[in-house]
């Protein structure tokens, strides 16, 4: 993530004003990957860090206990094991500066400001993995979209200019992989997932039912992978410490040179995991390390992208207080070691850190009340960043940074700003009847504010702070 080649002032474009706030009830989507509004700490699909089931306690008698029911599966349709369902998420950011090039700064996925957008128009088809097995087992998961999330999404070399420049709505593939459960080598087993996946680290994630918000924190649009094509194994070392191991092709990339892969060198993913107080308590701290830059920038200026590394680092702390209070703490850093910055004739690093704070509190089975805290350093003006569509390379600026193509980006010009936003919202989900099996409607208020250094916001760079009024709403079905 991250990559900025060129770098240029917002130019005006006249705008229509649709400032729409909904607000409504949801339901909590109750199919393979469950949403509550403040989830436990991601764990990567289909590899999630399962404790390993503890010995029953001793009963002073020979008899075994009961054994439990199994849980049932989530609703939906099920085909000899594989679960298949769709879910359409879209919304509207409201944004009363009405910015000319269309764009509410430092933000992505929700970028586009007073305009409608259909982010994703999702399908699924999986055989869920059983990471605490007590023998083998093995699942796989074939996920895609249509929308335009999928500007950000793109693994390179797959689909990278559908359907062209103009077309916000796109495809991507936000998964294919096949995962299996292995009793060995240690007590817990071990989970291996081979292929194409969503990255494991950070708090919030790609499936928009599983996040508190339709917005996205700074951490996780500036400070995270989101994407990777390889191997991630995960170890159950003992009940309470997971172990996790990866190699890839990099961050949002696949096979090729200088198409799905945009420099010659590998990624790799370290980490573990610690399951506390019944799980109650959670934490996920992991890396991911290797050059991310692109051979096709970095060479003609006479360096080699390959030995240059980006770390990206995060953790994330979840602690279940009770039945209806969530607390989520994530801490995150990332380091380019080529920031595009010379000090004494050779190239410098850019770093960016921050930390965010959740809160989730259930009000009733239908609402939860949703809050986030975020502060966010870009300590060399470099990683955070917009993407405006106002030019001859549209929608397909950022695939075109990545793989070091002309590209056009809007930052502060390599001015240090520290980046603060408060966001508070409700989550509606009512129960509705079959085939919808989840719908949530969550209207958000959120403000941005330069803490210190630029003034990225609002038309030409003008406005240090930024404030916008978003709703959206996620239906599975």
């Amino acid at each position: 993530m991250g990559p900025h080649q060129m770098r240029l002032p917002k130019t005006s474009l006249k705008l229509c004003l649709a400032v729409c706030c909904l607000a409504g009830y949801t339901a909590a989507p109750t199919f393979a990957q469950t949403a509550t509004p403040a989830p436990p700490a991601p764990a990567a699909s289909g590899t999630a860090a399962t404790p390993t089931p503890s010995a029953p306690a001793a009963s002073g008698t020979a008899t075994a206990p009961t054994p439990t029911a199994p849980a049932a599966p989530p609703p939906g349709l099920w085909i000899n094991g594989i679960h298949l369902y769709a879910q359409i998420q879209a919304g509207i950011t409201a944004n009363p500066a009405s910015p000319d090039d269309g764009v509410n700064f430092g933000r992505l996925f929700d970028d586009r400001s007073n305009q409608p957008q259909l982010n994703q128009l999702m399908l699924t088809a999986t055989k869920p993995l059983n990471s605490s097995a007590t023998g083998f087992d093995w699942g796989f998961k074939l996920q895609g979209i249509y929308g335009s999330d999928a500007r950000y999404t793109h693994f390179l070399g797959v689909f990278d200019q559908n359907p062209g420049p103009g077309y916000i709505n796109q495809f991507d593939i936000f998964e294919a992989n096949v995962q299996f459960h292995f009793p060995f080598p240690t007590a817990g087993g071990m989970d291996v997932k081979v292929g194409m996946f969503p990255t494991p680290l950070g708090y919030e994630v790609l499936d928009p039912s599983s996040n508190p918000f339709y917005s996205h924190s700074y951490i996780f649009n500036f400070g995270l992978p989101l994407k990777h094509t390889g191997i991630l194994t995960t170890s159950h070392l003992t009940p309470l410490i997971d172990l996790y191991l990866g190699i890839d092709t990099g961050v949002n990339t696949t096979f090729g040179s200088g198409t799905g892969d945009n420099n010659g060198s590998p990624g790799g993913i370290v980490g573990f995991g610690l399951n506390m107080m019944g799980g109650d308590l959670t934490l996920l701290a992991l890396s991911h390390m290797g050059p991310e830059n692109a051979t096709r920038a970095l060479s003609p200026l006479g360096f080699d992208a390959n030995g240059y590394m980006r770390y990206l680092n995060d953790v994330v702390l979840t602690w279940k207080v009770n039945k209806k209070l969530t607390l989520t703490t994530e801490a995150n850093w990332i380091r380019d070691d080529f920031a595009g910055f010379f000090t004494k004739g050779h190239p410098s690093a850019a770093n960016a850190f921050g930390v965010a704070q959740y809160f989730s509190y259930s009000m009733s089975d239908l609402v939860t009340f949703n809050a986030r805290a975020e502060v966010y350093r870009d300590d060399n003006g470099f990683f955070v960043t917009a993407f405006p569509a106002n030019n001859v390379f549209g929608y397909t600026n950022f695939v075109r940074s990545e793989l070091g193509l002309p590209s056009v980006s809007v930052g502060t010009g390599g001015v240090p700003t520290t980046y603060g936003e408060i966001t508070v919202g409700l989550t509606f989900k009512p129960n509705l009847p079959s085939p919808v099996t989840g719908l949530l409607i969550r209207p958000e208020l959120r403000v941005d504010q330069a803490l210190s250094g630029g003034h990225p916001f609002g038309t030409n760079a003008s406005a240090t702070s930024q404030v916008t009024i978003a709703s959206d709403f996620v239906l599975t079905f």
